[in-house]
This record gives C-alpha cells, sequence and structure tokens, in this order.
C-alpha cells in the first residue's frame, strides 16, 4: 500500500482544477477560461487498489499585483513543503514565455520528485510535443514526463500509476470514502462565483468574490436555504453585476441554484445581493472573510465534511 500527498503545480489556465476533477472523479473545483479562476488550495482523496493519493490543486503561479494574489501564490507555493511528489502542469497548447522559465525557476529547487505533465495535448500540434518534452527535460530534468488531456482523458490512467509509483510505502491516511477536506460553505460560494466568472467578461471576474452570509442546512421539507453576497470593488461595477431589470444577477442565481441542487442533491433556495466593498483585494480582513487562507501546515487526518455520494 502506498500513500501521500500529490501536489499539482503550474501557471494560470494550465488545466490543474480540470485534472483534479478528472482524477478525483467527481467536480471539486470550479473551472472557466479566465486565468486565476482557483484562489486556494483544493484538496481531493481518490484511493486506488494500489494505494491512497491526496491531490492538492493550487491557484496558479503568477507574479502577483494585488495582496489577493500574493496569498493565492503563497497557497501554491507553500504546497511544495508539503508533499511527496510535485506534479508540473504544464498547457501543451500554448507556447513557453517568461511566465514558464519563471515556473521552471521554482521548480529546479524542488528536491521531492517532480513528475511533468503536459496537458491539452488534445490540442496541441503533435510534432511540437517531443522537442518540447527534450526541451524541459534537459533544463529542468523529471523523474517522469506524461502527456495527458485533463478534458478528454487521455493517458490519465497512465499518469496515475506514475504518480502513484513515487509515493512513499504507508497505510492510507483517510477512510475510502473521503473526498476532500473543503467545508460545504465554500462550495456554495465556489459554485456561485464559478457563474459570475461565466457571465462576466473583462476585469469584473477578478475584482469579484463571493461571501456566504448564511447557510441553512435541509429543512423538514427538503430545501436548502443559502444567502451570498457578491462583492465588487468599485460602485459602477453594481449594475454591470444587476443587469438591465436585473437580468444578469438572476441568469447567475439560476445558474447557480441548478449546480448547488446537484451539487448537494437537494431543493436549494438562493438569496443573492452584490455589495461594493472598496479595495477587497488589498483588505486583509475581506481575504479573510472569502475563506482565503495564510499557507498552512500540511493537514493530516481531520473529519471529512463531504464524502464520496
Amino acid at each position: 500500500m502506498k500513500s501521500g500527498f500529490v501536489s499539482l503545480i503550474g501557471r494560470p489556465n494550465a488545466g490543474k482544477s480540470t485534472l483534479l476533477n478528472r482524477l478525483v472523479g467527481t467536480k471539486l473545483a470550479i473551472v472557466s477560461d479566465k486565468p486565476q479562476t482557483t484562489r486556494t488550495r483544493i484538496q481531493g482523496v481518490r484511493t486506488y487498489p494500489e494505494g491512497q493519493v491526496v491531490f492538492l490543486d493550487t491557484p496558479g503561479v503568477h507574479r502577483p499585483l494585488h495582496r489577493l494574489n500574493v496569498r493565492m501564490v503563497d497557497a501554491a507555493l507553500e504546497t511544495l513543503r508539503e508533499v511527496d511528489v510535485v506534479g508540473v502542469v504544464v498547457d501543451a497548447s500554448e507556447p513557453a514565455g517568461g511566465g514558464d522559465r519563471y515556473l521552471m525557476d521554482l521548480v529546479k529547487r524542488i528536491t521531492q520528485p517532480r513528475v511533468l505533465i503536459l496537458n491539452k495535448v488534445d490540442r496541441a500540434e503533435k510534432s511540437s510535443l517531443l522537442p518540447r518534452i527534450e526541451a524541459y527535460d534537459r533544463d529542468v530534468g523529471f523523474a517522469a514526463i506524461v502527456p495527458v488531456s485533463a478534458l478528454t482523458g487521455e493517458n490519465i490512467e497512465r499518469l496515475e500509476q506514475v504518480l502513484l509509483s513515487f509515493l512513499p510505502e504507508g497505510e492510507a491516511l483517510y477512510p475510502d470514502d473521503y473526498l476532500t477536506d473543503q467545508p460545504e460553505r465554500f462550495f456554495v460560494a465556489e459554485i456561485v462565483r464559478e457563474q459570475v466568472l461565466q457571465h462576466t467578461h473583462a476585469e469584473l471576474p477578478f475584482s469579484t468574490a463571493v461571501v456566504v452570509d448564511k447557510f441553512e442546512e435541509a429543512n423538514e421539507a427538503g430545501l436548502m436555504k443559502f444567502y451570498c453576497s457578491i462583492l465588487v470593488e468599485r460602485a459602477s461595477q453594481k449594475p454591470i453585476l444587476l443587469g438591465r431589470g436585473g437580468a444578469m444577477i438572476k441568469a447567475i442565481g439560476t445558474g447557480a441554484r441548478k449546480e448547488l441542487e446537484r451539487f448537494f442533491d437537494a431543493r436549494v433556495y438562493l438569496d443573492l445581493h452584490v455589495r461594493v466593498r472598496s479595495d477587497w483585494r488589498e483588505d486583509e480582513r475581506a481575504l479573510d472573510e472569502i475563506g482565503l487562507p495564510q499557507a498552512r501546515r500540511r493537514p493530516r487526518g481531520k473529519n471529512t465534511p463531504r464524502q464520496r455520494p
């Protein structure tokens, strides 16, 4: 039996969250075409016949512009000191640039086994893969290199076997039905934020956050009630998020409610409000309020707030 922690680290939009969802077999991390969608570490556990892997999805590594981004990058880099294997996720469909060099400079300092996960090969020119693999291996050096497509599932089984092979021997850290250490309030906020990302454009997705003001478990009629606030930084952004005649906020609420009902397998009442909170991305208290933690220690053996269905 093998068990241990695997960090998925990479640049924004490399497909780490899609990969986490594929590896654990259920949707834990929201996804969008906007960079910096993931804002904190998300743990997902998968138990195989050969062992148990605790996957850690992380925010994209980038040069931070706000205190929010500083915390995001800190959360990603902190996992590098906690895990047994580091999975470096690279978008194979995009050419390498300065951001990749910055990431690889960080990766070179890692002492744990490093596995290069060349993602989105379904979108990449096949002729470009081998030269790129050779360049990464020559410049950085990896214990293994695995091309995959998190979207289609191509070569995922091979990746799972490779990651398991580098884990230490040991008993499972969690019960077989353990899925994640994130509380249910976290998923409520993330599912609402996912709809905000899907319906808004330009700067607005990056200057919004979601706070769960009130969380009510299912009542006798089987109805769960969630009351959430969507934070924006400027008063001029509020009418955009509300939309003409409330059309935008209604669309966000309808989409989020459907996803929440699927996630909780229950009927859901969702109440959304838009609040202006100036410069919340630089406000430590606001960052605490939205649940963005400072770098934290390796979690082990906590009771699970959510198990596999």
